[in-house]
Order: structure tokens, then sequence, then C-alpha cells
């Protein structure tokens, strides 16, 4: 069992499962220390081994120097010297940076997180001690006052999830890359390890290929998730977790002693299920370490809103409960939050404040044309976009139902990328895909939505069967076409963490189109028997031996400079617009597949590769 996403949502709400979540993320984050700080022990052991076989060889260098081979002495002596600096530059540095700056930057993280905690809940148990017959001035002087602490305390806790997130991805290719540098430079200094590489060459292309997959979804997903963070901070409220069956949050429950020692009032987190009327209350308290109490399960009869005049706190409430005590009735008193906290409860449990409730989302309809594309031997199909303007008036040419019908095949007013283009947008703004298992229900989709898949799908198949010209292997239309054809249900962290099964699922679709397409499946499991019809990703695994590396060119690997061939004008900041004939120094491969990144006149940035050609 992997580990589970942080949701923005949740720090919010601050739920002793989400502080187990937490503990659970700085374990592995603790385990990852443990294990580079014992490789790096282990990699000092082992440049220390290397410098003895050194001396020795030396040695025996000495000794074959007596019978004229000092030659064999002195490359072994040359090898092994190069291992040794090689190790220490391409594997214990990295690992004992990463070390240092990114697990060092958690840790530092966590401390702030816990003195926010500290500092909020402290706030927060001291404004709700507070008198309510002190003047107005003071009260809203105490409101405002641990309002910016929760501002704080929520920030802080945002940041935090967000860095606990980020390291987790970021150590799949940190930790792993200097590894693959090593292994590398290993097999290149070893002549006797030669076969040993050649065997180990398999491996090492789909690592990299990997490792380039992981490292392009993280800059996507990262920037996804920052994207979700801003808009949780400027409107939390909305994103607060729901739902129609249970209401959960913390309370304070007044806790009744024996004369002479009155009361005292225990935070808890409780959870109120609706139908049944059942609050269940748990005691839970960050600052002693998130040590998780017994729950306590009573039914809720009523709600009643208390007022100060009869207890001398604010965000009050008397519930009415049984199962308690045996035999009879008890008023229990709780106190919320704050007074939207007081009226989320009081709406939950039957009271007659509202809560809003959120508006759903409009639905586009559907599109009433498809078409058949041309250029299918173009490098870089689907990833080079068109003009926006173009690809939007053909967009509305095609859905609106008063124009005359366009011919693609005949027209020159519509290019490759336009077309393209404007096929991506119409799957963008079409409702929810229903895409969700393979083969079994893509035959319960609506002859119309299964028609329209069965098309694209085609389609894709076409144009990755050409991948050899056009660069466009299974994979990169995977990565093009996943969010597109299968968009999550929610903006979650979990939901961006997916990404890279929507991949997947796209490119069965298009390896697996005959079959799918073709007819319907023998019988109809159910979807959890599913998986015993679909093909698994290793049955797959010699069949995509052979295709191209998905971001990879190797013709411009070892080139310096690049020659344009067409014109191009700049979209993007990043990009660099140039004339026929200009020429590009320090020409690189870019992560963004089908792009280089090169200079141009002093300056540096994106270069469309089908756009030049290599010097």
């Amino acid at each position: 069992m992997g580990l589970h996403p942080l949701e923005f949502s949740e720090s919010y709400l601050d739920s002793p499962a989400f502080r187990e979540k937490i503990k659970a993320h700085e374990a592995e984050l603790d385990k990852t220390g443990r294990f580079i700080k014992e490789l790096y022990k282990d990699g000092k052991n082992l440049i220390n081994a290397t410098k003895q076989l050194s001396l020795a060889q030396k040695k025996f260098a000495q000794c074959l120097g007596e019978f004229k081979f000092e030659y064999i002495g002195d490359a072994k002596t040359d090898d092994e010297k190069c291992i040794g600096e090689n190790i220490t530059e391409t594997l214990m540095k990295p690992l004992e940076q990463f070390r240092k700056e990114h697990l060092g930057s958690a840790k530092t993280a966590r401390k702030t997180y816990e003195k926010e905690t500290e500092k909020y809940y402290s706030s927060l148990e001291k404004l709700l001690n507070m008198s309510a017959k002190k003047k107005e001035p003071q009260l809203q002087e105490a409101d405002m006052s641990v309002q910016v602490t929760r501002q704080q305390f929520q920030e802080s806790s945002l940041e935090y999830v967000c860095k606990l997130q980020e390291i987790q991805e970021r150590k799949k290719f940190e930790c792993v890359e200097p590894m693959l540098a090593f292994f590398q430079t290993v097999f290149t200094f070893y002549h006797q390890g030669y076969e040993l590489a050649k065997d180990f060459d398999h491996y090492k292309k789909a690592l990299q290929i990997n490792i380039q997959n992981t490292r392009s979804r993280f800059e996507g997903t990262r920037s996804e998730v920052f994207e979700l963070l801003n808009r949780i901070k400027e409107s939390p409220q909305e994103y607060r977790q729901t739902s129609p069956i249970s209401s959960e949050g913390y309370l304070y429950v007044q806790e009744k002693r024996p004369p002479p020692f009155g009361s005292s009032w225990v935070k808890r987190y409780c959870t109120f299920v609706k139908e049944q009327k059942i609050l269940h209350m748990k005691t839970f308290d960050q600052r002693s370490g998130g040590k998780l109490g017994e729950t306590e399960s009573v039914t809720i009869k009523s709600c009643v809103r208390k007022t100060t005049d009869t207890l001398d706190r604010r965000f009050c409430l008397d519930i009415e409960i049984t199962d308690r005590y045996v035999g009879h009735v008890t008023v229990l008193t709780v106190q919320a939050l704050s007074e939207d906290d007081h009226r989320f409860w009081m709406h939950a449990m039957g009271g007659k404040e509202s809560v809003c409730q959120s508006l759903t989302p409009y639905l586009n309809s559907i599109t009433k044309h498809v078409f058949i594309f041309t250029g299918i031997n173009d490098q870089g199909l689907y990833r080079v976009v068109g003009v926006s303007s173009k690809v939007q008036k053909l967009l509305n040419l095609m859905i609106d139902e008063k124009s005359s019908e366009i011919d693609l095949a005949t027209s020159e007013d519509w290019d490759v990328k336009t077309i393209t283009s404007a096929l991506k947008l119409y799957l963008s703004a079409t409702p929810e895909s229903r895409v969700q298992a393979i083969h079994c229900l893509v035959h319960k989709l609506p002859e119309r939505n299964r028609l329209v898949l069965s098309l694209v799908t085609k389609h894709l198949a076409n144009v990755a069967a050409n991948s050899k010209q056009n660069l466009m292997t299974v994979a990169n239309l995977g990565v093009v076409f996943g969010p597109t054809l299968m968009r999550p249900q929610e903006e979650t962290v979990a939901a961006i963490m997916d990404l890279k099964f929507q991949n997947i699922v796209v490119e069965i679709l298009i390896e697996q189109h005959e079959k799918i397409f073709g007819h319907a499946p023998s019988s109809s499991p159910s979807l959890e028997t599913t998986h015993l019809f679909a093909p698994t990703r290793q049955s797959k695994r010699l069949s995509r031996q052979n295709r191209p590396l998905a971001v990879y060119n190797p013709q411009v690997v070892t080139h310096k400079k690049a020659k344009a061939v067409y014109p191009c004008e700049a979209e993007h900041d990043s990009e660099l617009s140039f004339q026929v004939g200009a020429i590009f120094h320090d020409v690189t491969i870019s992560r963004e597949p089908g792009w280089l990144e090169g200079v141009l006149e002093g300056k540096r940035g994106l270069i469309p590769e089908n756009y030049v050609e290599i010097l």
C-alpha cells in the first residue's frame, strides 16, 4: 500500500486521519534519510577499498614491470583512479546534496508546522475560554488575533503538505539518477564488465525512459498542485470537504464532574452520521504527539443553540442524546470553533440555520461532427499546436448547425496543426469521459460516444504506425491525450497523481483498438472482475522494448548548431521567433517533447524540432 495523497482541503479540517497521513509521509522521509546515510557510509568504504585495490595493483604493476609488462599495470591504475573519482562525483555528492538540501528543508518545515500548530490551538483555547461578558471591542480584537493565527497555521499546513509530497516525488529521480550514472561509469571503465553492460543495456534504457517520464510528470504535477494550492488559499470554504452522508470537525465537549470539581472542556474530533443521527466522538490532541483516544458514540434527539445568558461561552450548542446513560435522555453541551462552524453544525444536526450549497458545474453540449485528418507523417503531430484564433474558428464552424459542411480533405484554409488542435480542444470541452474500464465497459457506452471514441483511437493508431516519420509513438500520444480523454472528477492532489494512469489507459486503447472496438466482449463482467480480461502492463513489456524513446531523439544528442528551414513566430515568452536560414548555437534537447533549446542573437529559448536541421 503506497502513501495516501495529502489533500490541501484536509489541512483546514486537520482531522486525526490527516495527521496519520502526515506521519506516514514523515516516516517515509526518515527512512529515505537513513538509507542515504547508510549508502554514503558504504560508498566511503567502497572508495577506501578501491584505494587499497589500487595500491595492490601498483605493486603488482611493479612486478609486471620487471617482466616488461609495465603498460598493463599503468592501464589498470588509471582505470581504478578514474573510477574512484567518478564514484564521488556521480554518486556520493548528489545523494549527500539531496539529503542535506531537500530532506533538511522538510525537517525545517516540520518544525515550523509543529510550532504553528502549538501557537494556533493555544490561542484558540484562550479565545474560547474568554468570557462572553467582556466588551465587544475586546472580543473582536481577540477574534481577529485568532483569525490571523489560524491563517498562518493553515498556510503553514498547506506549505508543509506541498513540501512533503514534492520531496516524495522528487526522490524517485533524484536518488535513482545518481545510481544510474554510477553504474554507467563502472561499466565504461571495466573492460571485463562489457558483457554485463550489454545485458544491463535494456534495463538502463527502460529506466532512462521511466526517469524522463517521472521527471516530466513531476514538473506537470507540481504546476497543477501549486495552481490548486493558490485556488484553495483564495477561497478555502469552497473546498471544504463535505459529504451528504456525514459531517465532521472539531468540537469542545463539556464534561461535568462530581462536586466540587465543576466541569472541563475537552477537544474532540466528531463525525455526525446524518441518516442515523449518530455522533462519533474521538479525543485527539495534535500537541501531544497526535495520540488518538477511544471513540464514544451517542444518538442525537435534538439540537438547540445555547445562549450566553446560561453559559459564559460563545458558539455553544445543547444536544439531547441517548445511549450514553441507560434509561434517560442526557443533555450534552458542546462548543464550536467559530460562528461559521457553529452554523455548520446547527445545519448538520437539524438546526434552523442554513448552509449554502455549492452550484453544480455546467456541462458543455456534445459536438455533432467528426472529421478525418491529413498529414499523417508530419513530425510532432498533435504536439505542435496551431494558431488559437484559427482553431477556435474551425471548431465554431463545425459545431454550428447552420453552417455548411466543411470538406477538410480539399479545403486549403485549414492546415494540419489547426485541425489537430481543434480535435484536442473539442475533446477537452466535452462532458466527463466514461472510459474507465477497457473493452467490456467501452461497449456499455452510448452508441454515439463509442463511435466518437472508436474514430479517435483508430486515427491515433494510424498516427502511431507512422512514428518513425512523425516521432509520435504510442507513449507520446498517451501523454497528449491522457489528460484530454480521462479528466478527473474533482480537483484534488490524488487526481493529479493519477495522471500517469490516464496515459496508460489511452495507450491500451490505441494498441488494442481492433480488439476493443472490433467486437463486443463475450460476457459483461462486473467492475470488480474486469481486470481478469484486460491485458496487463507486464504482458506488454516485450512489445514495448522496440519502441523509440518517448521523448528522446538520438539524432541531435551530440550536435551544437542547427539551421532554420522554416520561419516561426513565437507564441510564448519561452519560445524563439526566427526566419529561414537562422543559425542556432548551443543546441540541446529540451525536456518538452518535440522541442529543442538553443541560443539565437544572445537569447536562449525553445525551438520546434521539426523546424530546423542539425548542422
